[in-house]
């Protein structure tokens, strides 16, 4: 007792028979640890952790090295008097790894970094004195291993595959050469060590492998640690140790890897995921009518640009085959749209893109049509012409135009070029613009009205377009969080009258829906939305607000019309035949009273200021010639408006990326507006 005292200071008052019999005591801590224990077990048996996804480890195992080839001169010093071939040997693997594999997928990579050792014997060999030779290597490597991991069964089974670079650490070897067996009093030559010369100091090669991960720690360890035994085969090619010679060396390695890694708890996720809460709003809009609609009488350009070191149709044109021209319409030309054009000029460009099949289509129609195709590149006259010959075996082949119908020529400048003789500045733009095939015809069926010569334009496209709800007008139920909180939820939606519609089920966050669907044929109506959830534990969330929903209805379509004048580069006044265009066309279409708004657009070749006063020159040219044409009529009534936006690309009818949208982009736009009754 006093040895007690004197290690456990203070502990004789415990043990004084005056206080509680250690019987007693005993008993009551027996009892309380017979009580606290199931409630232990109880709350470990109740935590459980998911499979973790990143691991971190150590790998180890034998390389199983299989030498073929040959080896002959070991250094730049010592060649042996025998050839080495085949050999085989077995080394040591040893790497720290890293592994990340989400938990729900079936794909994840790894890192396994460290020593490689490609040591092993060549069988042996007899030299030209029938004396045994050996030689054997300790060659090894530094290896950094990324790989692919693939899980096929979503199981503890995977395959994997990658990359190996291999940086060398050592590339010693011992050569012996034994004795005769005729002379066994020969003495022996003593073993030549040394260093192999010209290794190669890195290697790269791949590798191919598979594992099987075996869990050593159950769900209820937030660490849990993982034993896989793998195997991987990593072939000959790439793995040439020397810059000479022909020694390769194929490797099977086997081995386990120990790996750990922490899981997050299970329930502690799932409380989070139940308690988390959801943000549920709507966005109803007005759905105002938007403006009028105008019909647009698009003109057609008669060029077809061409790619820079290319004489092919570039593939920006909507090229159809033999079987879709019979479906082909020129008023319905959504459906052969062109890709990845901006909304900006997307309806416009596609009438554009399509200009070969709207100029097949017109031959077709009109038998008697001919055409010449002038191809111009600053490559020569055969270049232009191989250009030509591709828009013509495009039409001949697909519509099966006669081949005596076009005439095909190549020049090295077009009649009407963008590039003037001492231009200096923006010449790749310019010279864009001016590789093109040229269509001419002198057949009026193809031509715009009143236009005829080498540069007449074809006759323009009217675009009407169809008009149905955009998405912007259908009704938004944002239902923030719900993708992570449930596992679906629905709208029901109550009219004036108490009808009920139901919507769903959803799992997004977010869905639109057409006031049409809600409404029917209504124009519009107050609903009561009540959005039901329920979460991924199964409780039933509910959240009710009250909404206005207003049918989108179509623009009017009224007289209004919309024209389009080109300009040519550089050039402020409409040629001659665009006077007699908009004076005996346009001019007659202007209802009295109406309104005349003239927009001026340039390309963005030149400066910002100079492309300003050009665009307004050509706006002004146009409203000079339609004032003429209506004071010779006696007429007065018209309201003009009148602008010029020159390059600006935030007004301008296209982008600027093409020559097309450029050549577009030199223009007056003419809308026509009737007077409001």
């Amino acid at each position: 007792m006093n040895n007690i005292t004197h290690l456990k200071k203070g502990s004789r008052q415990a043990w004084s028979p005056n206080n509680l019999p250690i019987k007693s005591l005993l008993v009551a801590s027996l009892t309380w640890l017979s009580v606290q224990t199931p409630v232990l077990a109880q709350q470990a048996q109740e935590v459980k952790y998911a499979k973790p996804s990143w691991f971190f480890g150590v790998a180890g195992g034998a390389n199983f090295n299989f030498y073929r080839g040959s080896t002959n001169q070991l250094s730049a010093s010592f060649t042996p008097p025998a050839t080495f071939h085949d050999g085989d040997g077995v080394g040591l693997f040893i790497a720290p790894l890293l592994e990340y594999r989400p938990a729900d997928s079936r794909w994840g990579v790894m890192l396994q970094a460290g020593y490689d050792s490609r040591k092993g014997a060549f069988d042996q060999v007899r030299t030209a004195c029938d004396c045994p030779a050996d030689l054997s290597t300790d060659l090894s490597y530094l290896t950094v291993e990324p790989s692919v991991r693939f899980a096929p069964f979503k199981s503890n089974f995977y395959l994997y595959g990658g990359p190996r670079l291999a940086f060398n650490l050592d590339k010693s070897f011992t050569y012996e050469l034994g004795v005769n067996p005729a002379f066994p009093n020969q003495a022996a030559t003593p073993a030549v060590s040394g260093e192999f010369s010209e290794i190669e100091e890195t290697i790269l090669s791949m590798q191919i492998g598979a594992g099987y991960d075996i869990p050593l720690s159950s769900d209820s360890n937030k660490t849990q640690f993982v034993l896989s035994p793998f195997v991987s085969f990593q072939p000959y090619f790439g793995q040439n140790p020397r810059a000479t010679e022909t020694w390769n060396i194929t490797t099977i390695r086997a081995g386990v890897a120990l790996k750990f890694g922490q899981g997050k708890n299970i329930q502690e996720a799932t409380d989070m995921v139940q308690d988390r809460e959801v943000s549920f709003s709507v966005n109803s809009p007005s759905n105002v009518p938007g403006e009028n609609r105008m019909t647009e009488i698009f003109p057609l350009r008669n060029y077809v640009f061409f790619d820079e070191d290319s004489n092919e149709i570039p593939n920006r044109y909507v090229l159809l085959t033999k079987n879709q021209v019979k479906d082909f319409k020129e008023d319905q030309l959504e459906v052969f749209a062109p890709k990845n054009l901006s909304d900006r000029s997307k309806r416009q460009m596609t009438v554009y893109y399509n200009v070969l099949n709207i100029l097949g289509d017109r031959m077709q129609k009109n038998p008697s049509a001919t055409i010449s195709l002038v191809g111009s590149s600053n490559k020569g006259n055969a270049d232009g012409l191989a250009m030509a010959e591709s828009v013509k075996t495009y039409l001949v082949n697909v519509f099966a135009i006669n081949a005596s119908r076009i005439a095909t020529k190549g020049q090295e400048k077009p009649n009407i070029p963008s590039e003037q003789p001492g231009a200096t500045l923006e010449l790749v733009l310019l010279r864009e613009g001016d590789r093109r095939v040229s269509i001419e015809s002198s057949s009026p069926d193809l031509l715009m009205e009143f236009q005829s010569g080498t540069d007449a334009q074809l006759k323009p496209v009217q675009i009407v377009a169809s008009q149905e709800a955009p998405m912007e007008s259908y009704v938004t139920f944002n239902n923030k969080g719900a993708g992570e909180a449930l596992s679906s939820w629905s709208l029901q939606m109550t009219d004036e009258q108490g009808k009920v519609q139901s919507f769903g089920p959803y799992m997004e966050d977010e869905v639109k829906i057409s006031g049409k669907s809600i409404l029917g044929s209504r124009p519009e109506g107050d609903y009561k939305v009540k959005m039901i959830g329920q979460t991924k534990s199964g409780k039933i969330i509910e959240k009710e607000t009250p909404i206005h929903v207003v049918l989108w209805t179509p623009a009017k379509t009224i007289e209004g019309m919309r024209y389009s004048i080109l300009y040519e580069f550089n050039k402020a006044v409409a040629i001659t035949m665009y006077e007699k265009y908009l004076a005996d066309i346009v001019t007659p279409k202007i209802p009295v009273g109406a309104k005349v708004m003239i927009h001026g657009h340039t390309d963005i070749i030149g400066g910002e200021a100079y492309n300003l006063n050009l665009s307004a020159s050509r706006a002004n040219d146009v409203k000079m010639i339609i004032e003429k044409a209506l004071a010779k009529s006696g007429r007065n009534d018209v309201q003009f408006e009148v602008n010029g936006f020159g390059e600006d690309e935030n007004k301008s009818p296209f982008e600027n990326k093409t020559p097309e949208e450029r050549f577009y982009n030199r223009t007056v736009i003419i809308d026509i507006i009737p007077a409001t009754r």
